[in-house]
Order: structure tokens, then C-alpha cells, then sequence
């Protein structure tokens, strides 16, 4: 049985070809993974920016009840509330999100 084993040959032999194949096809991987990072970090930039455009602004106003008596006063009040909303910093795409270029490190402190 050992010796039909040693003599079999329709197993798999790996040859330089399939080295080659392997090689290209995780390449491509690698590739095909890193642009659909950007398309990823693209569209998220975009919700940012749909988010960073929304008016937060809001205005209500109070109300007031005065006492039924001569006395003067209120009854019951509430006040009125207002939100200015401003630009923020990184509103209207102004902070992209990108790869920055790479930077030289300087020497190591002790």
C-alpha cells in the first residue's frame, strides 16, 4: 500500500504556475479591498456632509395667563426657547476625509 502511495501521481503537484496564479490573484485582492475602502470612506464623507447641512435651527415662542385679580401678575407662564444654528467648522465639505502624505519621523528622545 505504501508503495502504490509513493507511485500514485493524480495528486496535486504545486508547480511555479500556480505560484504565479496565487501571487497575481492576492494581488488583486489586496487592490480590489483597498479601492473599496475609498469608495466606503467616500460615501461616508457624503453622509457627513448630508448630516453637517441640516438647519438645527428652532424658534418657539412663550405664553403668559394673567391672574383674574387686580393684584397684577401671572397666573401661569412659560418661556419661549431660540436655536441659531451656525456653520460649524467642517460643514459644506470643507474637511474631506483622504489619505494624508506620508511624514518624515524625526529622531528618537530618550
Amino acid at each position: 500500500m505504501l508503495r502504490q502511495l509513493l507511485h500514485d501521481e493524480a495528486g496535486f503537484i504545486i508547480s511555479a504556475e500556480l505560484i504565479l496564479i496565487a501571487t497575481l490573484l492576492v494581488i488583486g485582492l489586496i487592490v480590489g479591498l483597498s479601492e473599496i475602502q475609498h469608495a466606503i470612506v467616500s460615501e461616508l464623507n457624503d453622509v457627513g456632509d448630508a448630516i453637517g447641512k441640516l438647519n438645527q435651527s428652532y424658534f418657539f415662542s412663550g405664553f403668559s395667563k394673567a391672574k383674574q385679580n387686580n393684584g397684577g401678575g401671572f397666573a401661569a407662564y412659560t418661556r419661549g426657547s431660540a436655536f441659531a444654528d451656525e456653520m460649524d467648522e467642517c460643514d459644506m465639505n470643507q474637511c474631506d476625509i483622504d489619505c494624508d502624505d506620508p511624514v518624515v519621523e524625526g529622531p528618537k528622545t530618550n
